[in-house]
């Protein structure tokens, strides 16, 4: 059943919110709803093999789209979507008040540290291929509110990070700075509490990979055969997704100059320390504090494990 249409409108380089309202929502569909770079193709590659019950390689992209990406042929996968039996599987980058929202569906938001976000986001974003620049180029001239070409990313992982905190020394970038990022990770955590949203946070996945996949396959309904969990926890290594990652990316790996490799890059955390400086930390506090809760912050920051449950936490 439907609680509340989307409460506003959001249009980038990458996405358009406004598909959403024509996708006939169906119980049991599940939206793997991330800021980029949290550990979105990790958690749909979890949420696909559970489904397919399968550890096979297989393309995420097209079994899980993300359904608001500019680049998806709308008028033709929402009718597929809305006449595909049984639950589907969808991804989106938009805070939750930019979507509809139903309490039977099932939400999946991952989080990660803001600057291991920002670091793998710096990779990401200079290693997109020509052909994805001039895509993207030409939907932000295209949009009235953005009327301007992509906006290049800058190479020097520190510049990066000091555009990424909107350091007026830099020139101007909207493309997920903290500020978004901040807002994003808001929306869900007004919504933590709902039975039908489960919080995953990037370091939980690395630390108990095994445990937070059962945690996901509980919350999804899926019973798994005790045979074949072990093939399952470990396609979903990190390891694997690299070894797999052309076959799971599918046509997704030409957006990017080395495919899958740049795509799949590390999976690590904390390059960004060394890095930054103690300015630059202080900095990233002042943004922090301001755009966060205390509570919010620790279990953006460090999850679970370390924060405690989202569920259970104050604002």
């Amino acid at each position: 059943m439907l609680i509340r249409k989307a409460e506003r409108v959001v249009r980038s380089w990458h996405a358009d919110s406004r598909v959403w309202d024509r996708l006939e929502a169906r119980p049991g569909d599940i939206i793997v709803c991330t800021a980029p770079k949290c550990g979105t193709t990790w958690t749909q590659r979890i949420v696909s093999m559970l489904m397919l019950q399968s550890a096979a390689p297989a393309p995420v992209m097209q079994m899980h789209p993300w359904l608001d990406a500019f680049f998806i042929p709308h008028d033709i996968v929402i009718p597929m979507l809305n006449e595909a039996p049984g639950r589907r599987m969808l991804k989106t980058h938009l805070p939750f008040d930019a979507m509809p929202f139903h309490d039977d569906t099932l939400y999946i938001h991952v989080a990660r540290d803001p600057r291991d976000a920002c670091m793998s986001y710096h990779n990401h974003t200079n290693g997109f291929s020509d052909h994805a620049l001039s895509l993207m180029d030409a939907q932000g001239l295209a949009i009235t509110e953005i009327a301007a070409p992509y906006p290049r990313p800058l190479a020097d992982p520190h510049d990066f990070f000091r555009r990424w905190l909107r350091d007026p020394a830099f020139a101007p970038f909207d493309d997920w700075t903290c500020a978004e990022y901040f807002e994003l990770q808001r929306s869900y955590w007004a919504v933590r509490s709902q039975p039908n949203v489960l919080m995953v946070h990037y370091n939980d996945l690395k630390a108990d990979l095994d445990g937070e996949m059962r945690r996901i396959a509980a919350f999804m309904g899926v019973e798994t055969p005790p045979a074949l969990w072990p093939d399952l926890v470990d396609a979903a290594s990190f390891a694997s997704m690299q070894r797999d990652g052309d076959a799971i990316l599918g046509m997704a790996a030409q957006s990017w100059k080395e495919g899958s490799k740049t795509f799949l890059h590390k999976g690590t955390n904390d390059r960004w320390r060394g890095l930054l400086t103690e300015a630059d930390l202080a900095d990233y506090d002042a943004a922090a504090n301001a755009g966060m809760t205390p509570a919010m912050r620790a279990w953006v920051e460090g999850g679970t494990r370390l924060a405690g449950d989202p569920r259970t936490l104050a604002d």
